[in-house]
């Protein structure tokens, strides 16, 4: 049985290679893009070996126009484009018309028409959008400012290609004409605007209602291939009868069936089933483009691909840094953006494709442009590379100064504590025993002594800061300002003839000192510490804390408690558990705990130790 399948081997030889030259750029941390036009150019009529059927390949490409639009189309966004809108589109005009202009210049020192440096021009000017949201995204740069402002300028470069190759066949058409005048060239190109008008008018009025209705309807089936499948048909079918019925472009067609669906609840599905088919299909269009271009354009004309990459990479870039630096944004800013469009991608390709197709421009310009593209591509990262090193001395710098000026404030704030420390009389021991000492007096703190006040429990506050100090001398109460783990504070509070001590500061390292500072002083002195986890209560346990308080458990006891009509355990802490076992390990005879076991009423936890008098909480 004879297998001469040329649309088989096409897409099998392609696929593989791009695989394999993809994922070695990839491991060279480039865009996978070169790996797809390297594979390409083996592929083609250019290099020895196979030679893929270049009219198929050419097919395969369409549909893979046709899904990279449709996907262009799903992710535009409206909201975006017009959040950063002030410096995007002027922005994106001006850096399209200096690139265009530059192209224009160059092809008219090849000797090439106005027309072929228009499209020429046009190719060069347009970033990728695969390239430009892969360094972004490397970066987490997508949802900053520097990444809205780059992708919007990117959605109104797309935008511009979209009607770029939407007038272009009409230009040519009215240009090549014998009797081409303006008025013919005018008329050719408003029949063609009408058509447009009349494609987007049914897509926004009938097809903003139908496509997501018919993806609504397949929605509910509940099957995931028939789903596929309707996105795929609306997808290529918009595409289709935008070219047969209105003469415009497989590319706006797709465009606009996918922004009509990016309305949808259901776009972001949408978007994601049809990933794996929009990813096979744009690598052969890779593919087909990297076949039409001869190697040796690199060596037979140096001095022409030198000055595209330098339009790409210098003119683009230096233009964009202008433009956003004359919006008063800041160095990082421009950079980052010149960085990000300093290259071209898979519009510049579909473009120069079909100024070829239509004559408007020789085959040269189409290598010219694969051979900035793929340089450019390569040069990218190490733009960004750059770009990151120098942002990185940049915050090493802007960090360094300030922790120098920290330091100097931490020194200053030393000399001044420890001037008025030396001014300061030394601290009087209070006069109260059997008291309660509070450390801190902050959410918890307040809580703590409005129980104490209203028992009649004598107390004294510890506090460091100012505000809750005057408050508390406003209101009559004991108060020592500094910190409980000072000696000097520690003594003034007259912890040795204390009842207990209840530290109620969030920071547990601090409280550790505290605890550590009240040991010295009373071995057996009850201290009650609050605590926010497990590794905070093995840490201030260390330190000798009696008990410690922790406000998810306390929360957890107070729900459980209110549980109405239940057979419950008290919830213990975990200081009452550890005891509970020992307890239980000691006593063998003592029967087991469970659940099912449970008493009929709710028993209060006993304390690790018994003081005195318990404050109450």
């Amino acid at each position: 049985m004879p297998h001469h399948t040329p649309l088989i081997s096409t897409i099998v030889v392609g696929l593989v290679l791009a695989f394999a030259l993809g994922a070695v750029a990839h491991r060279f941390r480039l865009s996978p893009l070169i790996g797809y036009l390297l594979a390409g150019v083996l592929a083609g009529p250019f290099t020895p070996g196979y030679v893929a059927d270049q009219g198929l390949a050419n097919q395969l490409a369409e549909i893979g126009v046709i899904l990279l639009m449709f996907g262009v189309g799903l992710h535009f966004s409206l909201k975006d484009l017009l959040s950063v809108k002030a410096i995007a589109i002027p922005g994106a005009v001006v850096q399209i018309a200096s690139a265009t202009a530059l192209g224009i210049g160059l092809a008219w020192l090849m000797g090439w028409s106005i027309g072929a440096g228009l499209v020429f021009g046009l190719a060069l000017s347009v970033a990728s959008t695969v390239v430009l949201l892969r360094a972004l995204q490397e970066r987490r740069l997508v949802e900053t400012e520097r990444g809205h402002i780059a992708v919007g300028w990117l959605i109104v470069e797309d935008l511009a290609m979209v009607l770029t190759l939407v007038l272009l066949p009409a230009f040519a058409e009215a240009a090549s004409s014998a009797s081409a005048d303006l008025e013919s060239i005018v008329i050719s190109l408003g029949v063609t605007l009408g058509k447009v008008v009349a494609f987007v008018a049914i897509m926004l009025i009938v097809g903003r209602r139908v496509i997501p209705w018919i993806l609504h309807y397949v929605a509910h089936t509940g099957s995931r291939e028939l789903f596929r499948l309707a996105v795929l048909a609306i997808a290529l079918g918009a595409a289709f009868g935008a070219a047969e019925l209105f003469g415009v472009s497989f590319a706006l067609g797709a465009f606009f069936a996918g922004m009509v669906l990016s309305e949808s609840e259901l776009s972001h599905r949408a978007a994601s089933e049809t990933l794996p088919l929009r990813d096979a299909f744009a690598v052969l269009f890779f593919v087909s483009v990297g076949m039409l271009f001869d190697p040796m354009i690199l060596i037979n004309d140096f001095g022409p691909v030198l000055a595209t990459f330098l339009i790409i990479v210098v003119g683009k870039s230096l233009a964009a840094f202008a433009i956003v630096r004359l919006f008063r944004h800041p160095n990082s800013t421009a950079l980052t953006i010149a960085a990000s469009l300093a290259q071209i991608g898979e519009f510049s390709f579909i473009l120069a494709g079909l100024g070829v197709e239509l004559q408007l421009m020789p085959e040269k310009g189409r290598d010219l442009v694969l051979a900035g593209a793929i340089l450019s591509i390569l040069m990218n990262p190490f733009l960004f590379s750059l770009l990151d090193r120098w942002s990185s001395r940049k915050e090493t710098a802007r960090a360094q100064a300030t922790a120098d000026a920290a330091a100097a404030e931490k020194e200053a704030l030393a000399a001044e504590m420890a001037a008025a420390a030396a001014a300061q009389e030394p601290l009087s021991v209070t006069p109260l025993t059997d008291h309660v000492v509070l450390v801190g007096h902050g959410r918890v703190g307040k809580f703590i002594s409005r129980k104490l006040a209203s028992s009649g429990t004598p107390f004294l506050v510890v506090e460091m800061d100012k505000n809750q100090v005057a408050d508390l001398q406003k209101d009559g109460q004991t108060i020592i300002m500094g910190n409980a783990a000072d000696p000097e504070v520690a003594a003034a509070a007259n912890i040795r003839a204390a009842r207990c001590l209840l530290i109620a500061i969030p920071d547990a390292f601090e409280s550790g000192q505290v605890v550590e500072q009240a040991r010295t002083i009373s071995p057996d002195l009850p201290i009650i510490v609050r605590v926010h986890s497990e590794a905070q209560e093995e840490h201030v346990e260390k330190y000798g804390a009696t008990r410690v308080v922790m406000g998810e458990q306390e929360i957890a006891r107070a729900m459980f408690a209110a549980v109405p009509d239940a057979l419950r355990e008290p919830v213990l802490s975990s200081v009452e558990e550890a005891d509970e076992i020992a307890e239980d390990d000691q006593d063998e005879s003592a029967p087991q705990r469970h659940p099912a076991a449970a008493p009929d009423h709710p028993q209060e936890p006993k304390p690790l130790h018994e003081p005195a008098r318990q404050p109450e909480r």
